[in-house]
């Protein structure tokens, strides 16, 4: 069973988002992320070691540690602030 660890900083965006919808599409990709911790893209230069997940209008981004058996939610920001 992979362990899930949420960053506080991903904690307190998600819980500013006021859109219901948006937040259900996140829990799904979440889910998603759970059952196959590299379904994300795998980013490179200086976010390397980390996955994102594309949510419209937002990204995703999570580490996964294969050693540990832990995915790690660590951001939810707006595409447009890359």
């Amino acid at each position: 069973m992979v362990r899930v660890i949420y960053d506080d900083n991903f904690k307190k965006i998600f819980s500013k988002i006021k859109d219901n919808s948006v937040k259900e599409k996140i829990k799904k990709q979440i889910k998603k992320i759970i059952g196959n911790p590299e379904v994300g893209k795998p980013m490179r230069n200086v976010r390397k070691g980390t996955r994102e997940v594309y949510i419209s209008p937002f990204r995703l981004s999570y580490t996964y540690h294969k050693a540990k058996e832990a995915i790690e939610f660590l951001d939810i920001y707006h595409k447009d602030k890359q």
